[in-house]
């Protein structure tokens, strides 16, 4: 199998929760730092548009979205597994609540004032203002929840977590799933980013002894990367072809349609391309870059929009 490479930057909560995958699962990468906001050439090279973090390329396949992400990394290392047979549906709920509402409300917390202070410490003035507008620009306009709104919330998601943790060392039991890993990262980002306003974890102890497990796990081996280096991988590398996978049309558009793919509520950059495969879970489309080379980009179909492109 070709190299994993994990397009990241260290501050990226969503991409602790695959770096802490990764270290679950022993499994060796390479990480290629990117560009906090845009522009982001390196990676919309291999991308097309799609400028989320983080980013997973294996070869010339390119995976978008940790959701994803996270199937991927199942199939490649079954072991220790993230969707345990008794659990499976309830973990997948978990995750995507707390990737979505729990994720919501934490940095909401996390980004006022003394939060801001701490993660952009040293920092000049316009990158903090630019910062700000490039994450304005990914809600597409919509409000961004106040951190006086979301103390509340977050305080009333924190006790869920204490709730699910009482009397067992992780979320569904005694061993960690996909849920722990999702409901970890924007709790990591208070602990470990803006410890000024940690002090929110000291009322529900249970989970900060389960976030003291969740660190312990690590990330595994990795080595840097040059950005380089992976659009050269995947411009010698061939996407994998897709096996057997059966057509589940949902929107009338055949197979070698010219689409546009993109994220349905936040980061709403589209990717452009041929669709090449629309299984029950995910949709992959082929496309053409000058840097990269031909690469098939992969997103799961939960969360993202698909359109044909018309003339």
């Amino acid at each position: 199998m070709a190299d994993l490479i994990l397009h990241h930057y260290p501050n990226s909560p969503f991409a602790e929760k695959v770096r802490l995958i990764l270290g679950h699962k022993q499994l060796a990468w390479k990480s290629v730092f990117i560009p906090m906001i845009m522009p982001k050439p390196d990676l919309t090279a291999l991308t097309g548009g799609y400028r989320k973090t983080p980013v997973l390329q294996i070869g010339a396949d390119i995976y978008c979205d940790t959701a994803l992400i996270c199937d991927v990394l199942e199939q490649i290392a079954p072991t220790p597994t993230l969707y345990p047979d008794a659990f499976k549906g309830a973990a997948r709920i978990v995750a995507q609540w707390a990737d979505s509402a729990l994720f919501t409300a934490a940095m909401a917390w996390n980004f006022q004032p003394a939060g801001v202070a701490q993660v952009f410490a040293g920092a000049p003035a316009e990158g903090v203002q630019a910062f700000v507008a490039d994450r304005a620009a990914m809600r597409g306009g919509a409000a961004r929840m106040s951190s006086t709104d979301a103390a509340a919330t977050y305080k009333s998601y924190l006790r869920r977590l204490a709730n699910m943790l009482h009397g067992q060392d992780f979320l569904f039991g005694a061993q960690p799933c996909v849920a722990d890993f999702a409901a970890y990262h924007p709790l990591w980002f208070t602990q470990e980013r803006t410890p000024a306003l940690a002090g929110i974890l000291d009322a529900t102890p249970d989970v900060k002894a389960w976030m003291a497990r969740m660190k312990a796990i690590g990330h595994g081996a990795s080595s840097p990367c040059r950005a380089e280096e992976a659009l050269a991988l995947a411009r010698s590398a061939t996407p994998v072809a897709a096996q057997d996978e059966v057509f589940q049309d949902e929107h009338g558009i055949a197979l070698g349609s010219q689409v546009v793919i993109a994220a349905d509520n936040f980061g709403l950059e589209p990717t452009e391309g041929e669709l090449v495969a629309a299984t029950r879970t995910r949709y992959t489309l082929r496309r053409t870059d000058e840097r990269a080379g031909t690469v098939h980009v992969h997103f799961p179909r939960m969360g993202f929009t698909l359109k044909k492109v018309t003339a």
